[in-house]
């Protein structure tokens, strides 16, 4: 073998050289030859392309071809037909001077003249010439753009015409205006502005006469009225003419600007201004409407259309926050958000404005792009099923807001189902509500909802602005409409019941209650105001408690809360409602409140759930909020005012939507749970995961964990409950029997026992085996409510006992430390059942142990 580990006669392999031939470059004549590829393209190009002469001079003389310099050409000498391609637009003038060549006598070359066809040619002149043309560039055609190439969607608006139409306009002052003088003599005149701010207008407009869009002189005109209906200053515009219609215009203006662009055919403007003043700018909008607004006439019927406006108004730039709070137009407002900003609210009709001693009161009429006609516009107008009107907005009414301070007030599509929300629930918590107080509600609607209720003899409405009152009576009568009310009045003010008193209405209950003139006065009181942000009373203790204070022994207070919490809010003091969270803080501290409720109804006419809050002075009241279904539908049929059409009293509340108020949404109680230090029950939001269930199967012992057999004690009849597997602490003892329990009211028991015990009916064997049955096994619940919980499973044959050192099972949720439930938690109210029904090991229980439960369970 050798040393290659082969032996030494081995026939060996051939050895065949596996890699691929190639061949060696230099690196350098590579690049060289790359480089004079790109000079002779580049030479070409300046040969025979369409190049500027001051280009192609130095290069061609670096060719060896000496070229004259370039002369200005005198005015007369330019050619009227333009050179089209990247020609400078300086002539190219004959000339004698000379230029040497290094390798030919003298000679002269002439640049510029221009063939017939459009080229442009030079010719070499001198003694050996003969007009011999050295370059010649031929004529290049335009170019379409490359939106037009192959496939032409549309051929609109592309080229620019000219000449364009431009001018200045007439300024009353001189036009050299200084920084200082801005400053210094601010007359209306000169630009006002105060801070980086503008506000910007856009408007669309559509029938319009196409020679109108086509006329630059015409929209001229009208865009130069329109800047002075707007008392704003117009300093220069630019107007172009397109191919093959259409205009774009814009004014430079002294505030900043106005623009806009035209479609004849189609028969389209839109339009926008945006000034830096302070002056308002929607004043402007109904002489843009009026100056731009020409119609054109049908070409089938030869009537005009009727021209379509759209339009949005935006406050813009960087306003300090106390100027956004006081303007009414603020991005942040409701005018803003329902009206001016969105482009989507095509009808805005601006009804009302009017300035008082205490607000600014706007009133609009709106339709949005999407609306459709209502049950009452179908009614109408006879629309049939089908009908392409029921998908259009325009033959739906239109919906009027009331503004005050541009904080949406009411709307007169939704205010039923928003007082019905504010005033029933409230109403109905207390047993019969006789005196109201009416906090605000200059519109009317909570007094016509309070005045529905037979109990109901007298009423106190505490208004501050009269004007308010006016104004909807005028503009929005059917909100205070209590014509259809037995025993009411056409107008709701013009009942007798009602005393209204025009003043602040919290200095009223505080000044009342101080000289003991309003103290327990009220039943309900409803506080028909500003929701608490908007409302810094809300966060005073003094008035606060005067709110109390004027509440009777088992009064009910109700507000308007603000827009409802949402899931991913921060703690209630620390977010978007804080002066909501101080007062709801201020009711739980105060000692004469026994519970207070949050309820939320989505369909009040706000983009977003309107939250609500309710306070009572007793107990009781738990009863009547968490009343069954049929209970409160009897109590809406017995206690309203029948009325004189025979349509239902109310359209929104009902025992059903009454249920739906008494567990809020998961939100609150997130957001009150993030409360610091968190509150105690917010343990046990929802059963611990991490803990068993320990389940007991009558018909299946071998999967069961408890088996019932008779007591160790021995007495008759006995029963006990013993545990066959060990069971941790904190595991659930039976759950599912627990969260069958039957519910029973308190009066149904209590009616049952009167029925089985009647004198003279002989003995109702089955019924009075049912109350004794509820009596033995059933417990009140701890939430007030009035329900019984009666066991009916195997739980109902665990021993009770007093001594506590065999006591093994407890309450789910123990005892609260302060000793009761708090007077407000989302958390009791969404689990208030099973709070009052589930039981837990309250220490390891070993298999073979008796199940044993305190005597006192649900006494506390």
């Amino acid at each position: 073998m050798n040393g290659n580990g082969h032996h030494a006669n081995a026939p060996q392999a051939l050895v065949i050289d596996a890699r691929p031939k190639t061949y060696s470059i230099d690196v350098r004549v590579f690049v060289a030859s790359i480089m004079a590829t790109m000079v002779v393209a580049f030479g070409s190009g300046l040969m025979m392309g369409p190049t500027d002469a001051r280009l192609a001079v130095p290069v061609l003389s670096f060719l060896g071809i000496e070229l004259p310099e370039l002369v200005e050409a005198p005015p007369a000498a330019i050619k009227s037909e333009p050179i089209v391609g990247a020609m400078s637009t300086q002539s190219l003038m004959p000339s004698n001077l000379q230029a040497k060549n290094s390798n030919s006598k003298s000679a002269t070359y002439m640049i510029g003249e221009v063939s017939a066809d459009g080229a442009i040619l030079v010719h070499k002149e001198g003694d050996d010439a003969a007009g011999e043309v050295m370059i010649k560039q031929a004529k290049r055609t335009k170019t379409e753009h490359v939106a037009t190439l192959g496939y032409k969607i549309r051929e609109t608006h592309f080229n620019i015409d000219t000449p364009v139409l431009e001018g200045t306009g007439d300024v009353p002052h001189e036009r050299e205006i200084t920084y200082d003088s801005i400053n210094k003599e601010n007359d209306g005149n000169i630009r006002d502005q105060t801070m980086p701010s503008g506000q910007h207008l856009l408007v669309d407009m559509k029938n319009l006469e196409a020679d109108f869009l086509n006329s630059e002189s015409r929209l001229a005109r009208a865009m130069q009225d329109s800047v002075i209906a707007g008392g704003l200053t117009m300093l220069s515009y630019h107007c172009h003419s397109l191919h093959p219609a259409g205009v774009s215009c814009v004014g430079v203006l002294l505030e900043s600007h106005i623009s806009f662009h035209t479609w004849p055919d189609e028969g389209v403007i839109t339009l926008d201004m945006f000034t830096t003043s302070e002056k308002p700018l929607l004043p402007v909008l109904p002489s843009i409407k009026e100056l731009f607004g020409i119609p054109r006439v049908n070409a089938e019927t030869g009537e005009k259309e009727e021209v379509v406006t759209v339009w949005s108004h935006e406050l813009r730039g960087f306003r300090t926050e106390d100027a956004r709070k006081v303007h009414h137009l603020d991005g942040n407002s409701d005018i803003s958000k329902h009206v001016t900003s969105p482009l989507e609210v095509v009808y805005k009709e601006h009804i009302l404005h009017t300035q008082t001693e205490f607000s600014r009161i706007d009133i609009w009429d709106v339709k949005e792009r999407d609306d459709t006609p209502s049950y009452e516009d179908g009614l109408r107008l006879g629309l049939a099923p089908q009908d392409p009107r029921w998908f259009s907005y325009e033959d739906k009414s239109p919906c009027r807001l009331l503004f005050l301070d541009g904080v949406l007030h009411m709307d007169n599509e939704t205010d039923r189902v928003f007082h019905e929300a504010l005033v029933q629930p409230a109403m109905f918590a207390h047993p019969s509500p006789r005196s109201v107080g009416i906090l605000g509600g200059g519109d009317g609607g909570s007094l016509r909802e309070v005045l529905k209720h037979k109990s109901v003899t007298d009423v106190t409405m505490v208004e501050l602005d009269e004007k308010v009152v006016s104004v909807s009576k005028e503009y929005m009568p059917e909100i205070s409409d209590c014509s259809d009310i037995v025993g009411s009045t056409p107008s709701c003010f013009d009942d007798d019941r009602l005393n209204l008193v025009f003043t602040d209405a919290f200095a009223y209950v505080k000044d009342k209650v101080g000289s003991k003139e309003a103290n327990g006065k009220f039943d309900v009181l409803v506080a028909d105001v500003n929701q608490p942000e908007n409302q810094i009373e809300y966060t005073d203790a003094d008035t606060v408690d005067a709110l109390v204070e004027s509440l009777s022994p088992l009064g009910v207070l109700v507000i308007n809360a603000g827009e409802a919490p949402l899931i991913v809010d921060p703690r209630a003091d620390k977010g978007m409602q804080p002066k909501r969270e101080a007062f709801t803080k201020l009711l739980e501290a105060h000692p004469k409140i026994a519970s207070i409720f949050v309820y939320e109804d989505a369909e009040s006419g706000y983009a977003a759930p309107v939250a609500f809050l309710v306070a009572c002075r007793d107990s009781s009241c738990r009863k009547r909020w968490y009343g069954q279904t049929d209970e409160i539908n009897y109590q809406v049929f017995d206690r309203l005012q029948a009325m004189k059409s025979k349509k239902p009293a109310l359209i929104q509340f009902d025992g059903a939507t009454q249920r739906s108020y008494q567990i809020p949404p998961r939100a609150w109680e997130t957001v009150y749970c993030r409360r610091e230090p968190e509150p105690f029950e917010c343990t046990y939001r929802g059963l611990d995961m991490t803990k068993q269930l320990f389940e007991y199967y009558p018909s299946n012992e071998d999967e069961s964990a408890f088996v019932i057999r008779e007591s160790k004690e021995g007495a008759e009849d006995d029963a006990a409950v013993y545990a066959t597997v060990d069971i941790p602490e904190g595991s659930y003892i039976m759950p599912t029997h627990l969260a069958a329990s039957l519910e029973i009211s308190e009066d149904s028991a209590k009616d049952s026992n009167a029925t089985a015990h009647l004198e003279g009916t002989g003995e109702a064997d089955v019924l009075t085996d049912f109350v004794d049955y509820i009596d033995e096994n059933g417990h009140s619940a701890r939430d007030g409510s009035g329900k019984i919980y009666v066991e009916i499973g195997g739980s109902s044959v665990i021993r009770e006992s007093d001594d506590a050192s065999e006591v093994n099972i407890r309450r789910w949720i123990p005892v609260h430390p302060d000793g009761a439930r708090p007077k407000y938690s989302p958390v009791y109210d969404r689990h208030r059942h099973s709070f009052d029904v589930f039981l837990v090991a309250s220490r390891d229980i070993k298999a073979g142990e008796e199940i044993v439960k305190p005597a006192d369970l649900w006494d506390h």
